[in-house]
């Protein structure tokens, strides 16, 4: 439970009510259920004759979800009350923020595919409350790069080989080789090791050589390049893992006590470290007590010092 200073500003009072209620599981899960029946309510309407005849209560579901993630989408907006600009930095509010402003378009609103899609689109919410797919959407995106080189890469030896097998096979196969374009739609369906066998059979008849042509191209598409786009995608995963660790240790490190007041749990980790602190105190002056203090100007009490009888012959008696 969040403690309010009586004097903090209403818009910090909002703010950290709404954090309260966002950071609240029950809130959460109600979320990801509405992001759900939004999902089932679009498989239903691909039922002609289900949304025929129930046409008019589809509709009023639709709006129903619609309101009940614009009031969602403003309580995230509320929590951000006492600093909005954070709101806006925050991508998936903006996803958010534009999946429910283009479905009030007039525009949007009459063309029925483009509505399907913004209302498909809401499903992809899920990650926000999902941290693993959150994790595998980063991945993804941080994987595009490499997955562009690789796609470079993997065209330049598909038109090679393309290229090869029209000047060897036109003649013999124009069914698979007659054209550039034929040759690299056979070559990339033997990349997934489709019809290997009888391109192999094929090319047998014609010459022993070609069995090097057809396993050259498969050892160097199916396993070489299959493999190096696999290291990217786990790399980019790995990356996006450290990346979600990192942001959740910084938010840990970065943590202020919230300007409306601390909480019951920031009050009791504080008593807890003042207990260890004065713990500690007492054991060290335990350890080391003080010693007797005596007067400089005076001699310290104690037994007269011990004269050898040697001293005692050489001085004479005391006078």
């Amino acid at each position: 439970m969040t403690v309010i200073a009586p004097s903090a500003p209403p818009r910090i009072r909002l703010a950290v009510r709404c954090r309260a209620l966002l950071d609240s599981p029950a809130f959460g899960a109600g979320v990801l259920a509405l992001i759900l029946c939004n999902a089932v309510l679009l498989g239903a309407e691909t039922y002609g004759g289900f949304a025929a005849a129930h046409r008019e209560l589809l509709a009023g579901a639709e709006n129903l979800f619609l309101t009940l993630f614009a009031v969602e989408l403003g309580v995230r907006a509320a929590a951000c009350a006492d600093r909005p600009k954070a709101f806006l930095r925050d991508p998936w509010n903006l996803f958010d923020l534009a999946v429910l402003l283009a479905a009030f378009l007039p525009l949007v609103r009459e063309n029925t595919s483009v509505l399907r899609l913004l209302r498909l689109s809401r499903v992809l919410r899920t990650a926000r409350f999902l941290p693993q797919l959150r994790v595998l959407l980063i991945a993804v995106g941080r994987a595009v790069p490499g997955t562009l080189s690789f796609l470079c890469v993997g065209a330049l030896v598909v038109y090679v080989y393309a290229m090869i097998g029209w000047m060897c096979f036109a003649d013999s196969d124009p069914a698979h080789f007659g054209s550039v374009g034929r040759a690299c739609l056979t070559l990339f369906l033997l990349t997934t090791m489709d019809g290997f066998a009888d391109a192999v059979r094929a090319g047998l008849e014609l010459s022993r050589l070609t069995l090097l042509y057809y396993a050259s191209y498969v050892l160097l598409a199916s396993f070489v390049l299959v493999n190096v786009l696999i290291g990217v995608v786990l790399g980019s995963l790995e990356e996006a893992r450290e990346q979600e660790r990192q942001a959740r240790l910084d938010l840990k490190q970065q943590g202020r006590p919230d300007p409306a007041g601390p909480t019951s749990a920031e009050l009791r980790a504080r008593l807890a470290e003042a207990r260890r602190a004065l713990d500690e105190v007492e054991a060290a002056l335990a350890r080391a007590p003080y010693p007797a203090r005596t007067d400089r100007s005076e001699k310290p009490a104690g037994p007269a010092p011990v004269v050898p009888a040697e001293l005692h012959a050489v001085a004479g008696p005391p006078a």
